[in-house]
Protein backbone atom coordinates (compact mmCIF):
# COMPACT_ATOMS: atom_id res chain seq x y z
CA UNK A 1 0.00 0.00 0.00
CA UNK A 2 1.69 3.52 -1.10
CA UNK A 3 0.24 6.33 1.16
CA UNK A 4 -0.36 9.92 -0.45
CA UNK A 5 2.48 12.32 -0.57
CA UNK A 6 -0.45 14.66 1.43
CA UNK A 7 -0.43 12.38 4.33
CA UNK A 8 3.41 11.71 3.90
CA UNK A 9 4.35 15.50 4.23
CA UNK A 10 1.85 15.70 6.85
CA UNK A 11 3.11 16.80 10.80
CA UNK A 12 2.15 14.91 13.62
CA UNK A 13 1.19 17.01 16.39
CA UNK A 14 4.12 17.92 18.84
CA UNK A 15 1.03 18.31 21.07
CA UNK A 16 -0.46 15.28 21.31
CA UNK A 17 3.63 13.44 21.12
CA UNK A 18 4.22 15.48 24.38
CA UNK A 19 1.05 14.39 25.97
CA UNK A 20 2.02 10.48 24.70
CA UNK A 21 5.10 10.66 26.40
CA UNK A 22 3.80 11.89 29.42
CA UNK A 23 1.27 9.41 29.94
CA UNK A 24 4.17 6.97 29.30
CA UNK A 25 6.20 8.06 32.20
CA UNK A 26 3.05 7.97 34.13
CA UNK A 27 1.81 4.75 33.15
CA UNK A 28 5.45 3.67 34.77
CA UNK A 29 4.70 5.50 38.08
CA UNK A 30 6.63 8.53 37.61
CA UNK A 31 5.19 11.56 39.18
CA UNK A 32 4.57 13.82 35.55
CA UNK A 33 3.40 17.43 35.71
CA UNK A 34 1.81 18.23 32.85
CA UNK A 35 1.15 21.81 31.39
CA UNK A 36 0.94 20.47 27.64
CA UNK A 37 -2.93 20.59 27.25
CA UNK A 38 -5.02 22.81 25.65
CA UNK A 39 -7.77 22.07 27.76
CA UNK A 40 -9.75 23.37 30.61
CA UNK A 41 -9.34 21.06 33.77
CA UNK A 42 -12.65 21.94 34.87
CA UNK A 43 -16.17 19.55 33.88
CA UNK A 44 -18.88 20.65 31.65
CA UNK A 45 -21.26 23.16 33.36
CA UNK A 46 -23.95 20.55 34.59
CA UNK A 47 -26.83 22.37 33.03
CA UNK A 48 -25.50 21.75 29.37
CA UNK A 49 -24.71 18.05 30.32
CA UNK A 50 -28.60 18.01 31.79
CA UNK A 51 -29.80 19.38 27.90
CA UNK A 52 -27.81 17.24 26.36
CA UNK A 53 -29.45 13.67 28.35
CA UNK A 54 -33.03 15.53 28.24
CA UNK A 55 -32.80 15.34 24.15
CA UNK A 56 -31.30 11.65 24.45
CA UNK A 57 -34.28 10.85 26.27
CA UNK A 58 -36.47 12.67 23.97
CA UNK A 59 -35.42 10.80 20.93
CA UNK A 60 -33.04 13.10 19.49
CA UNK A 61 -30.71 10.36 18.13
CA UNK A 62 -31.26 10.80 14.52
CA UNK A 63 -29.55 12.53 11.57
CA UNK A 64 -29.46 16.14 12.25
CA UNK A 65 -28.96 18.80 9.60
CA UNK A 66 -25.67 18.56 7.96
CA UNK A 67 -24.84 22.85 9.01
CA UNK A 68 -26.61 22.25 12.42
CA UNK A 69 -30.01 22.58 13.97
CA UNK A 70 -31.59 25.77 12.83
CA UNK A 71 -32.29 26.82 16.69
CA UNK A 72 -28.79 26.35 17.59
CA UNK A 73 -27.44 28.10 14.14
CA UNK A 74 -30.14 31.42 15.12
CA UNK A 75 -28.53 31.21 18.62
CA UNK A 76 -24.91 31.52 17.49
CA UNK A 77 -26.02 34.32 14.67
CA UNK A 78 -27.48 35.67 17.88
CA UNK A 79 -24.49 35.58 20.27
CA UNK A 80 -21.92 36.89 17.26
CA UNK A 81 -24.86 39.58 16.46
CA UNK A 82 -24.95 41.24 20.38
CA UNK A 83 -22.53 40.10 21.67
CA UNK A 84 -19.24 40.84 19.02
CA UNK A 85 -21.14 43.12 17.35
CA UNK A 86 -20.78 41.29 13.84
CA UNK A 87 -23.13 42.65 11.47
CA UNK A 88 -25.45 40.62 8.89
CA UNK A 89 -25.46 37.42 10.26
CA UNK A 90 -28.44 34.88 10.62
CA UNK A 91 -29.21 31.59 11.56
CA UNK A 92 -28.19 31.14 7.45
CA UNK A 93 -24.64 32.37 7.32
CA UNK A 94 -23.75 30.06 10.44
CA UNK A 95 -22.32 26.27 10.10
CA UNK A 96 -21.65 23.85 13.11
CA UNK A 97 -18.67 21.71 13.10
CA UNK A 98 -17.12 18.77 14.09
CA UNK A 99 -14.92 21.24 16.82
CA UNK A 100 -13.46 24.64 16.10
CA UNK A 101 -10.36 23.05 13.80
CA UNK A 102 -12.65 20.87 11.69
CA UNK A 103 -14.26 24.87 10.56
CA UNK A 104 -10.49 26.58 10.06
CA UNK A 105 -9.95 23.51 7.40
CA UNK A 106 -13.05 23.36 5.96
CA UNK A 107 -13.21 27.04 5.50
CA UNK A 108 -9.37 27.18 4.00
CA UNK A 109 -10.50 24.07 1.75
CA UNK A 110 -12.99 26.29 0.42
CA UNK A 111 -11.25 29.64 -0.34
CA UNK A 112 -7.84 27.89 -1.41
CA UNK A 113 -7.01 25.63 -4.98
CA UNK A 114 -4.26 23.94 -5.66
CA UNK A 115 -2.10 25.97 -8.16
CA UNK A 116 -1.87 24.42 -11.39
CA UNK A 117 1.38 23.03 -12.90
CA UNK A 118 4.09 26.54 -13.24
CA UNK A 119 1.66 28.63 -11.12
CA UNK A 120 2.17 30.52 -8.19
CA UNK A 121 0.15 28.60 -5.27
CA UNK A 122 -1.80 30.80 -3.54
CA UNK A 123 -0.76 32.84 -0.07
CA UNK A 124 -1.91 32.68 3.02
CA UNK A 125 -0.58 34.74 5.58
CA UNK A 126 0.19 33.54 9.17
CA UNK A 127 1.61 35.56 12.07
CA UNK A 128 3.81 33.64 13.99
CA UNK A 129 4.18 32.12 16.82
CA UNK A 130 0.91 30.31 15.73
CA UNK A 131 -0.91 27.77 16.82
CA UNK A 132 0.35 24.18 15.20
CA UNK A 133 -2.45 23.17 12.92
CA UNK A 134 -2.87 26.24 10.92
CA UNK A 135 -0.13 25.34 8.24
CA UNK A 136 -0.46 22.21 8.01
CA UNK A 137 -3.97 23.00 7.08
CA UNK A 138 -3.06 25.62 4.78
CA UNK A 139 -1.16 23.30 2.91
CA UNK A 140 -3.69 20.83 2.81
CA UNK A 141 -5.66 23.27 0.98
CA UNK A 142 -2.85 23.90 -1.66
CA UNK A 143 -1.99 27.32 0.02
CA UNK A 144 1.87 28.93 0.88
CA UNK A 145 2.09 29.93 4.05
CA UNK A 146 3.69 33.14 4.36
CA UNK A 147 4.81 33.87 7.95
CA UNK A 148 4.53 37.39 9.51
CA UNK A 149 6.81 37.07 12.27
CA UNK A 150 6.17 38.82 15.90
CA UNK A 151 8.38 37.87 18.31
CA UNK A 152 8.49 38.10 22.77
CA UNK A 153 10.23 41.62 23.11
CA UNK A 154 7.02 43.08 21.01
CA UNK A 155 4.60 41.00 23.04
CA UNK A 156 4.18 38.83 20.07
CA UNK A 157 1.42 41.34 18.36
CA UNK A 158 1.34 41.58 14.32
CA UNK A 159 1.27 45.76 13.26
CA UNK A 160 -0.17 47.08 10.53
CA UNK A 161 3.27 47.23 8.53
CA UNK A 162 3.94 44.05 9.33
CA UNK A 163 1.14 43.02 7.73
CA UNK A 164 1.40 45.45 4.75
CA UNK A 165 4.80 44.19 4.07
CA UNK A 166 3.64 40.92 3.56
CA UNK A 167 0.74 41.27 1.27
CA UNK A 168 1.03 40.51 -2.29
CA UNK A 169 -1.43 40.15 -5.42
CA UNK A 170 -1.45 36.50 -4.81
CA UNK A 171 -2.50 36.93 -0.94
CA UNK A 172 -5.59 35.14 -0.53
CA UNK A 173 -6.30 34.49 3.28
CA UNK A 174 -5.08 35.95 6.25
CA UNK A 175 -5.43 33.78 9.79
CA UNK A 176 -5.89 36.00 12.52
CA UNK A 177 -6.12 34.52 15.87
CA UNK A 178 -6.73 36.76 19.35
CA UNK A 179 -6.65 35.76 22.27
CA UNK A 180 -3.41 33.84 20.61
CA UNK A 181 -2.65 30.17 21.20
CA UNK A 182 0.41 29.86 21.92
CA UNK A 183 1.02 32.82 23.31
CA UNK A 184 -1.27 34.10 25.48
CA UNK A 185 -1.56 37.84 23.40
CA UNK A 186 -4.84 39.52 23.01
CA UNK A 187 -5.23 42.52 21.19
CA UNK A 188 -6.14 45.81 22.02
CA UNK A 189 -9.22 46.80 20.68
CA UNK A 190 -7.07 49.80 18.98
CA UNK A 191 -4.99 47.28 17.72
CA UNK A 192 -7.66 45.65 15.83
CA UNK A 193 -9.22 48.51 14.37
CA UNK A 194 -5.22 49.54 13.00
CA UNK A 195 -5.52 45.92 11.78
CA UNK A 196 -9.00 46.20 10.05
CA UNK A 197 -7.75 49.46 8.82
CA UNK A 198 -4.99 48.15 6.95
CA UNK A 199 -6.71 44.67 5.75
CA UNK A 200 -9.36 47.15 4.12
CA UNK A 201 -6.42 49.03 2.16
CA UNK A 202 -4.45 45.73 1.25
CA UNK A 203 -7.92 44.71 -0.60
CA UNK A 204 -8.00 47.36 -1.83
CA UNK A 205 -4.81 48.11 -3.83
CA UNK A 206 -3.12 44.94 -3.62
CA UNK A 207 -4.94 41.58 -2.98
CA UNK A 208 -8.88 42.22 -3.71
CA UNK A 209 -9.61 38.71 -2.82
CA UNK A 210 -8.55 38.72 0.48
CA UNK A 211 -10.38 36.98 3.55
CA UNK A 212 -10.05 36.75 6.91
CA UNK A 213 -10.33 33.48 9.19
CA UNK A 214 -10.62 35.36 12.74
CA UNK A 215 -10.08 32.29 14.66
CA UNK A 216 -11.63 33.33 18.71
CA UNK A 217 -12.09 29.72 20.57
CA UNK A 218 -10.28 31.98 23.71
CA UNK A 219 -12.79 35.53 23.66
CA UNK A 220 -14.22 34.51 26.80
CA UNK A 221 -11.00 33.88 28.32
CA UNK A 222 -9.50 37.16 28.88
CA UNK A 223 -7.96 39.08 31.63
CA UNK A 224 -4.91 41.31 33.25
CA UNK A 225 -7.79 44.19 32.04
CA UNK A 226 -7.50 42.89 28.17
CA UNK A 227 -10.79 43.54 26.19
CA UNK A 228 -11.73 41.43 23.32
CA UNK A 229 -13.04 43.09 20.12
CA UNK A 230 -13.94 41.05 16.91
CA UNK A 231 -12.03 41.86 13.75
CA UNK A 232 -15.65 41.35 12.18
CA UNK A 233 -17.16 43.66 13.97
CA UNK A 234 -15.84 46.74 11.78
CA UNK A 235 -18.48 47.44 8.69
CA UNK A 236 -16.10 47.95 6.25
CA UNK A 237 -14.18 44.68 6.51
CA UNK A 238 -17.12 42.92 7.76
CA UNK A 239 -17.67 40.76 4.33
CA UNK A 240 -14.36 39.49 4.12
CA UNK A 241 -14.24 38.14 7.86
CA UNK A 242 -15.06 34.57 8.55
CA UNK A 243 -15.16 34.23 12.46
CA UNK A 244 -14.80 31.01 14.12
CA UNK A 245 -15.50 29.90 17.39
CA UNK A 246 -16.60 27.28 19.69
CA UNK A 247 -17.72 25.79 23.29
CA UNK A 248 -14.51 23.64 23.95
CA UNK A 249 -12.33 26.02 25.79
CA UNK A 250 -14.66 28.57 27.75
CA UNK A 251 -17.32 26.40 28.14
CA UNK A 252 -14.96 22.95 29.51
CA UNK A 253 -16.73 21.27 26.51
CA UNK A 254 -13.23 19.92 24.29
CA UNK A 255 -15.02 16.34 24.41
CA UNK A 256 -17.90 17.45 23.16
CA UNK A 257 -16.44 18.72 19.58
CA UNK A 258 -18.79 21.59 18.79
CA UNK A 259 -17.42 24.42 16.66
CA UNK A 260 -18.75 27.12 14.00
CA UNK A 261 -18.24 29.23 11.62
CA UNK A 262 -19.82 32.42 10.38
CA UNK A 263 -19.57 34.83 7.64
CA UNK A 264 -21.69 38.19 7.17
CA UNK A 265 -23.72 39.11 4.40
CA UNK A 266 -24.13 37.66 0.85
CA UNK A 267 -20.30 36.32 0.50
CA UNK A 268 -20.87 34.75 4.07
CA UNK A 269 -23.55 32.99 3.41
CA UNK A 270 -22.29 32.01 -0.11
CA UNK A 271 -19.07 30.51 2.12
CA UNK A 272 -21.22 28.85 4.61
CA UNK A 273 -23.31 27.36 1.42
CA UNK A 274 -20.37 25.84 0.12
CA UNK A 275 -18.81 24.56 3.73
CA UNK A 276 -22.19 22.56 4.46
CA UNK A 277 -21.59 20.93 1.03
CA UNK A 278 -18.54 19.71 1.82
CA UNK A 279 -18.74 18.92 6.06
CA UNK A 280 -21.77 16.75 3.67
CA UNK A 281 -18.67 14.55 2.29
CA UNK A 282 -17.19 14.30 5.60
CA UNK A 283 -18.50 14.63 8.82
CA UNK A 284 -22.35 15.22 8.24
CA UNK A 285 -23.36 16.81 11.58
CA UNK A 286 -22.88 16.75 15.19
CA UNK A 287 -25.16 14.76 16.73
CA UNK A 288 -28.94 16.04 17.21
CA UNK A 289 -28.80 15.47 21.13
CA UNK A 290 -26.06 18.14 21.62
CA UNK A 291 -27.44 21.02 19.62
CA UNK A 292 -29.94 21.75 22.60
CA UNK A 293 -27.03 21.63 24.45
CA UNK A 294 -25.89 24.55 22.79
CA UNK A 295 -28.33 26.41 23.58
CA UNK A 296 -28.47 26.20 26.82
CA UNK A 297 -24.30 26.82 27.03
CA UNK A 298 -25.08 30.41 24.81
CA UNK A 299 -28.23 31.39 27.46
CA UNK A 300 -27.91 29.97 30.42
CA UNK A 301 -24.50 29.32 31.19
CA UNK A 302 -22.31 33.33 31.92
CA UNK A 303 -21.70 32.42 35.48
CA UNK A 304 -19.80 29.54 34.84
CA UNK A 305 -17.88 30.76 32.29
CA UNK A 306 -17.26 33.65 34.28
CA UNK A 307 -15.98 31.34 37.34
CA UNK A 308 -13.76 29.38 35.04
CA UNK A 309 -12.49 32.83 33.88
CA UNK A 310 -11.45 34.07 37.00
CA UNK A 311 -9.74 31.09 37.96
CA UNK A 312 -7.53 30.86 34.94
CA UNK A 313 -6.50 34.91 35.88
CA UNK A 314 -5.63 33.91 39.12
CA UNK A 315 -3.45 31.42 37.93
CA UNK A 316 -1.92 33.46 35.32
CA UNK A 317 -0.71 35.98 37.78
CA UNK A 318 0.73 33.17 39.26
CA UNK A 319 2.61 31.36 37.08
CA UNK A 320 4.10 34.63 35.08
CA UNK A 321 5.18 35.90 38.40
CA UNK A 322 7.01 32.76 38.94
CA UNK A 323 8.22 32.93 35.46
CA UNK A 324 9.50 36.49 35.19
CA UNK A 325 11.50 35.77 37.97
CA UNK A 326 13.26 32.84 36.56
CA UNK A 327 17.02 33.71 34.67
CA UNK A 328 16.82 34.27 31.05
CA UNK A 329 13.42 33.88 30.54
CA UNK A 330 11.33 36.28 28.41
CA UNK A 331 7.99 36.00 28.53
CA UNK A 332 5.09 38.58 27.67
CA UNK A 333 2.44 39.07 30.39
CA UNK A 334 -0.87 36.77 29.36
CA UNK A 335 -3.84 38.45 28.49
CA UNK A 336 -5.94 35.64 27.07
CA UNK A 337 -6.55 31.81 26.75
CA UNK A 338 -4.30 29.56 28.90
CA UNK A 339 -0.59 30.03 27.98
CA UNK A 340 2.12 31.50 28.81
CA UNK A 341 5.24 31.14 25.98
CA UNK A 342 8.84 32.04 27.21
CA UNK A 343 11.48 32.28 25.19
CA UNK A 344 13.96 30.16 26.40
CA UNK A 345 17.05 30.78 24.01
CA UNK A 346 19.30 32.45 26.71
CA UNK A 347 20.06 29.03 27.69
CA UNK A 348 20.83 27.41 24.60
CA UNK A 349 24.40 25.85 24.27
CA UNK A 350 24.05 24.75 28.05
CA UNK A 351 24.51 21.42 29.47
CA UNK A 352 21.77 20.09 32.13
CA UNK A 353 22.43 18.19 35.21
CA UNK A 354 21.16 15.32 33.21
CA UNK A 355 23.77 15.81 30.93
CA UNK A 356 21.67 17.16 27.59
CA UNK A 357 22.68 19.59 25.64
CA UNK A 358 20.13 22.47 24.90
CA UNK A 359 20.30 23.71 21.45
CA UNK A 360 16.42 23.82 20.58
CA UNK A 361 13.56 24.40 22.68
CA UNK A 362 13.06 20.68 21.61
CA UNK A 363 16.11 19.61 23.50
CA UNK A 364 14.97 22.05 26.61
CA UNK A 365 11.57 20.41 26.88
CA UNK A 366 13.04 16.62 26.78
CA UNK A 367 15.02 17.26 29.65
CA UNK A 368 13.06 19.28 31.45
CA UNK A 369 10.52 16.01 31.49
CA UNK A 370 13.00 13.61 31.51
CA UNK A 371 14.71 15.17 34.49
CA UNK A 372 11.71 17.21 36.55
CA UNK A 373 8.92 15.62 34.88
CA UNK A 374 7.72 18.10 33.76
CA UNK A 375 5.64 18.06 30.13
CA UNK A 376 5.72 21.36 28.01
CA UNK A 377 5.33 21.82 24.60
CA UNK A 378 8.75 22.66 22.22
CA UNK A 379 8.16 25.74 19.85
CA UNK A 380 9.29 24.65 16.57
CA UNK A 381 6.46 23.66 15.25
CA UNK A 382 4.40 27.16 16.06
CA UNK A 383 7.41 28.77 13.68
CA UNK A 384 8.86 31.76 14.09
CA UNK A 385 10.07 32.85 17.03
CA UNK A 386 8.87 29.70 18.83
CA UNK A 387 11.70 28.23 17.66
CA UNK A 388 13.08 29.70 20.66
CA UNK A 389 10.22 29.47 23.32
CA UNK A 390 8.00 26.62 25.20
CA UNK A 391 4.59 26.59 25.79
CA UNK A 392 3.15 25.94 29.31
CA UNK A 393 -0.98 25.74 30.18
CA UNK A 394 -1.90 27.04 32.95
CA UNK A 395 -5.07 24.52 32.73
CA UNK A 396 -4.32 22.99 36.07
CA UNK A 397 -4.72 23.62 39.75
CA UNK A 398 -2.58 26.55 41.37
CA UNK A 399 -1.17 23.78 43.56
CA UNK A 400 0.59 22.24 40.22
CA UNK A 401 1.49 25.51 39.11
CA UNK A 402 3.38 26.44 42.06
CA UNK A 403 5.22 22.26 42.01
CA UNK A 404 5.95 22.92 38.20
CA UNK A 405 7.55 25.95 38.37
CA UNK A 406 9.52 24.78 41.49
CA UNK A 407 10.83 22.09 39.59
CA UNK A 408 11.32 24.72 36.50
CA UNK A 409 13.07 26.71 38.45
CA UNK A 410 15.42 23.06 39.67
CA UNK A 411 16.17 22.67 36.27
CA UNK A 412 17.26 26.08 35.24
CA UNK A 413 19.51 25.97 38.69
CA UNK A 414 20.99 23.04 37.39
CA UNK A 415 22.01 24.24 33.38
CA UNK A 416 25.91 24.71 32.75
Amino acid sequence: MELSRRVRSLPASSTLAVLARARALRDRGADVLAFAAGEPDFVTPEPICDAAIEALKAGLTHYAPVPGDPDARAAIAEKLSTENAIPGVTGDHVVITTGGKHALYLALQCLLDPAAPGADPPEALLPTPAWVSYAPQIRLAGGKVVEVPTSAETGFVMTPDDLLAAVTPRTRVLIFNSPSNPCGVTYTPAQVEALADAIAHAAESTAPGLVVLADEIYEKLIFAGAEHRSLGSFAPIAQRVVTVGGLSKAYAMTGWRVGYLAGSGEPGARLAAAVARMQSQTTTSLPAFIYPAIRVALMDCAADVEAMRAAFEARARIIHGRIRAMPGLVCPEPTGAFYVFPDVSAHFGKVSAGGTRIETPLDFAEALLEEHLVACVPGEDFLGAGRRCVRLSFACSEEQIHAGMDRLEAFLAGLR
